[in-house]
């Protein structure tokens, strides 16, 4: 590989002791570890700092596999919420040739403009009675990276170390987003005319206010009579190892903002004044002791927990005149968002407090109950890793709750979600090809 180097690329893409990706110049990982080894020579090791360029290099023995390889073209786009950076243009240039019709979808305002892709590609069956819509759906846009100098290696520069690609998005979700589109290629090459049709769901607003993102897809798709059958959002699903876990649900989630009234005095004369603060805690600990419901099934119970209190001046001897109680819900199907709100407000009530409250629904529950699509994507995972997968409803919400609203089977699966949002976030680098042959084998069973 050393008398290769040379004529891959000038030493002077060594730079700041950045090892140079595969992805970059369009070579295997083991060309550019002969590039990065003369490089370190010219100048990495005259400058004393070849420990650190070493551990950066993507020190693997094999080509990248597809899958691999778009995941890191993915990665070095910088699409932080809402900013696409370009990513679905990438999938566009993949999808069209394999003859999906690609529409485009900007909303939002002009501080927070959201793109959003749906991409169809019709079954030989469509039009026909039972010719179904299979999607996978997911997102682009990524949460901030956190101090830059905290990580191991630069953070939109996809990197291989120990067996992992590091990179923001690396996990949540750009993996997947890739998988989608090799797994489909390679399904198409064994099937090119498949009864069933494939389409893909993706935003740039998923990890931000989700406003502009998925949600507004789905008003146009259910606008436009489109039907679509079978869903996987391509969530990090994964628990402790890949394929162990699929989520065929999420709670709800539902945030309360209360603002209980007193009258604000001399902490010295408390009879002038009344204090809030004193007259909310007895309706404070009966929340916290009620059971919401008993969950069910597939749910864990509904959960109410207070993530801020807000009360006082800030000086020592004022009784405050207000204070102010930041609650949310995580709720199960076993309960109600109406509900829910007339029980807090009965509460509130019996404890006689004068208050103002407001309420933001962030989503409601979804269940997609074991069926065709959670038994395809089991089947697929013990042939591709012999893992069995379990159902799962637990995390937060997803982009599968507006999703819910016009498809009835809905599943998340994908890669492991230990490093999600985290400094240093990635991907077991062995997991990336099986993923996209979990994907694959599901077309097989449900698209064919």
């Amino acid at each position: 590989p050393l008398e290769k180097a040379p004529s891959l690329r000038p030493s002077n893409d060594f730079i700041e002791g950045e090892a140079i990706h595969a992805s970059r110049i369009g070579r295997t990982p083991l060309d550019c570890f002969a590039v990065n080894l003369l490089a370190m020579t010219q100048s990495d090791i005259q400058r004393n700092r070849n420990a650190k360029a070493i551990q950066r290099l993507p020190l693997i023995d094999k080509p990248m596999t597809p899958t691999l390889e778009l995941t890191c073209e993915l990665l070095k786009l910088r699409s932080d919420t809402p900013d696409d950076a370009g990513c679905q243009a990438l999938l566009k240039s993949r999808l069209e040739p394999l003859g999906f019709d690609c529409e485009t979808l900007v909303s939002g305002p002009d501080d927070f403009r959201v793109t959003n892709l749906w991409a169809m590609r019709r079954g030989s069956g469509a039009g026909v009675e039972r010719a179904k819509t299979f999607v996978f759906a997911g997102h682009t846009d990524v949460v901030p990276t956190g101090p830059v100098e905290q990580w191991s290696s630069e953070p939109f520069t996809p990197t291989i170390k120990d067996g992992y690609l590091y990179g923001r998005g690396a996990a949540d979700m750009k993996t997947s987003i890739a998988a989608f589109v090799t797994s489909i290629e390679a399904f198409l090459e064994s099937t090119p005319n498949p009864t069933h049709s494939i389409a893909l769901l993706i935003t740039s607003d998923e990890e931000g206010p989700a406003h502009d993102g998925t949600i507004k897809v789905v008003e146009l798709l259910k606008a436009r009579g489109e039907i679509l059958d079978y869903c996987i959002v391509g969530e990090p699903t994964s628990n402790e190892v890949f394929g162990d876990m699929m989520k065929n649900g999420r709670r709800g989630t539902m945030s309360g903002k209360l603002t209980v009234k007193g009258i604000q005095g001399h902490i010295a004369y408390p009879h002038r004044a009344r204090n809030p603060i004193h007259q909310f805690a007895p309706a404070l600990t009966e929340l916290a002791a009620t059971v919401w419901d008993e969950g069910n099934d597939y749910f864990q119970p509904t959960s109410w927990q207070v993530s801020n209190i807000h009360g006082g001046t800030g000086a020592s001897n004022i009784i405050p005149g207000a204070v102010v109680v930041d609650f949310n819900f995580r709720f199960s199907t076993a309960s109600t968002s109406d509900g829910l709100q007339a029980r807090v407000v009965d509460i509130l009530n019996r404890h006689g407090l004068e208050y103002d409250l407001t309420w933001v629904i962030g989503g409601q529950p979804f269940l997609t109950e074991a069926g065709s699509l959670s038994d395809a994507i089991s089947t697929a995972v013990v042939a591709e890793v012999g893992v069995t997968p379990e159902l799962s409803t637990t995390g937060g919400t997803s982009d599968g709750r507006f999703i819910a609203t016009i498809c009835p089977q809905v599943v998340e699966f994908g890669p492991v979600s230990k490093s999600i949002h985290q400094i240093d976030e990635r991907v077991e680098v062995a997991s990336m090809a099986p993923l996209a042959g979990i994907y694959a084998r599901v077309l097989a069973i449900l698209v064919a």
